[in-house]
């Protein structure tokens, strides 16, 4: 059975081969993004470029900001997928960051929320 199903996808097989190929350069770019003497260059490159002129120190401090917060997965997007427990409930500084930028409210803090009421 192997024999006929291998003989049936044989057409597909450059696909199965760029997709794994797709997923061993996709792994290593996002070990890279996260790499942190990576972090680190780009860094340096930022108070280099700020010590230049090149950018204001608020841009700066913006752009480090989104670095360290690649490095310490705390970030949105792909660094959610590398920390997993960046969204939940038990990492409570990260959390309470995170409601802080978008001016969200903890649900014991919304008027009227019933769970509130029950002391949850």
């Amino acid at each position: 059975m192997d024999i006929l199903w291998g003989l049936l996808t044989l057409p597909y097989a450059p696909m199965r081969g760029l997709t794994a190929v797709v997923k061993v350069i996709a792994r290593e770019a996002e070990a890279q993004r996260y790499d942190p003497a990576n972090i680190r260059r780009e860094l340096e490159e930022l108070d280099a470029a700020a010590a230049a002129g090149d950018i204001t120190s608020q841009e700066r401090d913006l752009r480090q900001q989104q670095v360290l917060d690649r490095l310490t997965g705390t970030g949105g997007g792909a660094a959610r997928s590398a920390a997993p427990d960046a969204g939940r409930a038990g990492n409570r500084p990260a959390r309470a960051r995170r409601l802080r930028e978008t001016g969200q409210r903890r649900r014991a803090d919304r008027p009227g929320d019933p769970d509130r009421r029950r002391g949850r």
